[in-house]
């Protein structure tokens, strides 16, 4: 193996050298190492080694240093590119030379600034030996010096950026609002702030407030050099109307407005809106005077502008103005705006006279002026009038109004020659047929000239190409309406109510679109249009006189905005074109029994309606109920005895009805009959199984061990009706036994027989929550889950939950509802009374009466809910009474619980109303 030999092997050691330093060894000199012995070896060494360096710095310099071409690029060629390149970056170089040299400049005046001032103090410091302890302390300390450095370097910054700005008066009014907005809680040396008055002064809120009035500043731009800007004269014009003269702040920057608008004058000095504009800013400044010279330049550049002249004369004072619309009239003669401006200015010094000689000095110039023609004839008495009326309407002859001004200015004879000359030269005007009817209708024409008159209309505005729709038609029958000329409201219905029909359509589709024009021009309270909606009606009825529903629509309009006569009117006619519709018998009965209080007319209302409908079994009961509220007992059992011995309509071979079985029962133990009764609802029973109410009213009239065997008959019979169902299970849950078991067999089993039977559910829940509120909830969403949409069995819900879900039952009960169902909605009326929201609570009963006034409990609950109020207000009770009077509601658990108990016979609606109240008050109580 060849060994490999080391390079320093057998070589002097290094200067410095010490053996093992790497390794930790320490080296240590003697005198022989600094002695003479190695002197010459040593500055043989230190010059090699400096030549060394010296050689190392000169390549690092070279090669470093990109440009340098003796280093890197000495042996490539020099060319053009090159010399160019360097041209180039000698004239960069130049340029960031002379960049920088206003810097160096100033970092040497410094330098120099600093040595000058270190001389100049130079003495000064060599004097300072000599001061006093004195002296001393009265030099500034240092601290307080930098502070008023800094203070004074503040102002001067706060200075620069308030340079460009500019600030307007404020008002105070404006500071007053500023102060309320700023607040007044904030308090800043209320010790220093006070006055020698006592007054404390709010600076902060002062400052506040000013700070908001400078925020409001005009921002529009504008190129003065050029003589442009974008402010739309127009638009500022219309700006400036609104704005008062005690605004200015709100308008911003006053004078540079001012600079704008002259620059808009001067670029444009024939546009009027800019002297316009260019005045009224002068205004809101309170500038008068100079608004005043700005619109006279504005006269002078724009002579032709009717706004400059009226703006001149408005700016200006009266005895001013005179002379400016002097001046107005001479540059514009034909301006009927500056003639009006010129009457006008003469109307409020109050010389009528001059007025009158201003207009008329004007239609010299603008004769065919309508409004001219109108202001003068509007001065002037009137035979006067009729002179310059007549001598108008030969100049200006297509003007309607002036034609009706004169015909209403003659009398009746010339008026017509009037009216027919202005016929013949506007013949395409409704207005001048219409006032020719009116005129006619004033006379006390018979209605027959009226019609034929708007029959003439109608055709000759077809003819001469002016046609007006039947809509139109009936808008201008309803402002006759309005006028009170009902004959040519009527009139104008007649002739005008079939245009827009084809030949092909029917009388039918005629007279429902007449319905539904009716129903739409059917007045409002405290509106017109009764007169209209009962032609339109009219006409319908004329067409078809045989619509039993046409004839009960135009009967509920007359009982709605009609007198009783106009009711018993109508209704007369309708039993003559419709005998056998007993509906509206019944209907003029009635009207002629509770609006009229003529009992002895219903009666002969009635009696007729029987000889025209001699098996009628309503006819009969409504004349059983005229004699028992009448309290002519024996008259109706006579009616109703002799009913049941006959015959009616589709009953043949039969004894009377079920319902005048049932009539006769009901009334007998009304009079305190109940054996009698009891006879009659057997009997009956025995003629009629299959209706139920007479088995309820022989269980009524039972003791409860008879009346269990009547209802077990009766379900066998009639086992579809829920009614027979409940009555047997309260006949069980009564009394002392309160046999719940069995009382809940047989809803169970009334379930099977009729499901999905809101009212049998609700039957088996309540009588479960007398016992357990828990196994009625229980019970209840089962009824919930196969009656999903029963509001009773929803509100039933509501009231059973505990207080704290309550309200979240009723957001369910009103999501899953049928809409506007009556119960829900009193139910979280009731909710809303019971948290003593009471604004909430009535507007919620008034919705559930407004849903369906038919249903008793809501007025009732709505009644105990007004009582029942801390402070119960009369006029609120008086008005439930009222409105449920009008409404006569029939159904109603609780209502009809009220109604039919045999004491409360023959009490009115507002007594039955009390009786349910009180009723309820045994219910259970949110």
């Amino acid at each position: 193996m060849y060994q490999i030999t080391k390079d320093f092997l057998g070589k002097p050691a290094p200067p410095g050298y010490i053996a093992g330093l790497g390794r930790g060894a320490t080296g240590f000199t003697t005198r022989s190492d600094i002695g003479p012995a190695r002197e010459a070896a040593a500055a043989k060494d230190a010059d090699k080694q400096q030549t060394q360096r010296s050689k190392d710095e000169e390549d690092e310099r070279r090669f470093a240093n990109a440009e340098n071409e003796e280093g890197l690029f000495s042996n490539m060629p020099y060319e053009e590119d090159d010399e160019e390149a360097d041209k180039v970056w000698a004239m960069i170089d130049a340029k960031m030379e002379e960049r920088h040299k206003g810097k160096q400049r100033t970092n040497d005046e410094d330098e120099s600034d600093k040595q000058e001032i270190d001389q100049q103090l130079h003495g000064l410091k060599r004097q300072l030996q000599g001061l006093t302890e004195d002296e001393w302390s009265a030099i500034p300390d240092v601290s307080q010096l930098a502070e008023t450095a800094a203070r004074a370097k503040r102002r001067r910054k706060t200075a620069v950026s308030r340079r460009g700005e500019r600030y307007s008066q404020v008002s105070d009014s404006t500071l007053v609002a500023g102060l309320g907005l700023a607040g007044h809680d904030q308090e800043i040396a209320v010790e220093a702030s006070k006055d020698e008055d006592g007054t404390v002064t709010n600076f902060l809120a002062l400052g506040q407030a000013r700070n908001d009035v400078l925020q409001m500043k005009l921002d529009q731009a504008g190129d003065s050099a050029s003589g442009k800007t974008t402010i739309d004269p127009r638009g500022y014009l219309t700006s400036l109307n609104t704005v008062g003269a005690q605004t200015a702040a709100e308008i911003g920057d006053i004078s540079r407005a001012r600079t704008l608008l002259k620059s808009v004058t001067q670029s444009s000095p024939k546009h009027a809106p800019g002297w316009i504009a260019a005045a009224r800013l002068e205004e809101v400044a309170q500038k008068m005077s100079k608004a005043r010279s700005i619109i006279a330049q504005g006269c002078e550049n724009c002579p032709q502008s009717e706004d400059v002249w009226l703006e001149a004369a408005r700016l200006n004072r009266r005895e001013d103005a005179r002379a400016v619309l002097a001046s107005a009239v001479r540059n514009l003669p034909r301006s009927v705006r500056v003639w009006e401006a010129a009457a006008e200015l003469e109307a409020t010094a109050g010389d009528v006279g001059a007025q009158r000689k201003v207009l008329r000095r004007a239609l010299e110039f603008v004769p065919t002026s309508v409004m001219l023609w109108k202001s003068a004839i509007a001065l002037e008495p009137p035979e006067d009038a009729r002179v310059l009326l007549a001598y108008a309407v030969e100049l200006v002859p297509l003007s309607v109004d002036l034609w009706l001004a004169l015909a209403r200015l003659e009398t009746y004879e010339k008026a017509q020659k009037v009216l027919n000359r202005a016929r013949r030269a506007v013949s395409t005007s409704h207005e001048i047929w219409i006032a020719a009817a009116r005129l006619e209708e004033q006379h006390g024409t018979a209605h027959v000239n009226i019609d034929r008159i708007m029959a003439k209309a109608v055709a000759s505005l077809a003819a001469s190409g002016a046609p007006m729709d039947r809509e139109q038609w009936f808008a201008q029958a309803l402002q006759c309406e309005e006028d009170g000329y009902s004959a040519t409201c009527r009139a104008i219905v007649a002739a005008a109510a079939d245009l827009g029909f084809d030949s092909d359509d029917t009388a039918e589709d005629r007279a429902g679109a007449w319905v539904a024009d009716a129903e739409r021009f059917e007045p409002q309270t405290g509106k017109p249009g009764v007169v209209t909606a009962r032609a339109i009606f009219a006409q319908a009825l004329a067409v078809q006189p045989g619509d039993v529903d046409l004839w009960r629509s135009a009967a509920d309009m007359e009982r709605s905005h009609g007198t009783a006569d106009d009711v018993d009117s109508l209704l007369r006619r309708a039993v003559q074109f419709c005998p056998q519709a007993e509906v509206l018998w019944l209907m003029a009965a009635k009207e002629k029994w509770t609006r009229q209080n003529d009992v002895a007319g219903a009666r002969v209302i009635l009696e007729e309606a029987f000889a025209a409908n001699a098996h009628s079994e309503a006819i009969v009961l409504a004349a059983v109920k005229l004699e028992s509220e009448t309290r002519q007992d024996a008259r109706a059992l006579a009616l109703l005895e002799r009913a049941r011995a006959s015959e009616f309509a589709g009953h043949a071979g039969t004894r009377g009805t079920a319902r005048v079985w049932m009539k006769s029962a009901v009334l007998m133990r009304q009079l305190g009959r109940p054996a009698d009764a009891l006879a009659v609802a057997r009997e009956g029973g025995a003629l009629f199984p299959n209706f139920y109410k007479l088995w309820l009213v022989q269980a009524q009239l039972q003791p409860p061990q008879d009346a269990r065997q009547t209802l077990s008959r009766a379900l066998k019979a009639c086992p579809r009706a829920p009614e027979l169902w409940i009555s047997a299970a309260r006949l069980e849950f009564a009394g002392p036994q309160r046999n719940l078991a069995r009382a809940r067999a047989i809803l169970e089993r009334a379930r099977v027989y009729v499901p999905r039977s809101p009212v049998l559910w609700l039957e088996a829940v309540l009588m479960e929550a007398e016992e357990s509120d828990s196994v009625a909830r229980a019970l209840l969403a089962r009824a919930l889950q196969e009656c999903p949409h029963a509001g009773v069995l929803w509100a039933t819900a509501i009231v059973l939950e505990p207080r704290a879900q309550r309200k979240a039952r009723s957001v369910d009960a009103l999501k899953h509802a049928e809409a506007h169902d009556p119960e829900v909605t009193v139910a979280v009326a009731r909710l809303f009374w019971a948290e003593h929201r009471v604004e909430k609570a009535r507007a919620w009963f008034e919705r559930a009466v407004r849903a369906d006034p038919d249903y008793g409990d809501a007025w009732a609950w709505w009644l105990r809910f007004e009582r029942e109020q801390r402070e119960p207000d009369s006029s609120s009770i008086a008005a439930v009474e009222e409105a449920c009077g009008r409404a006569e509601p029939r159904h109603g658990r609780y209502w009809q619980r009220a109604a039919k108990d045999p004491d409360n016979a023959w009490l009115p609606v507002g007594e039955i109303l009390h009786k349910t109240a009180e009723l309820l008050a045994t219910t259970r109580q949110l």
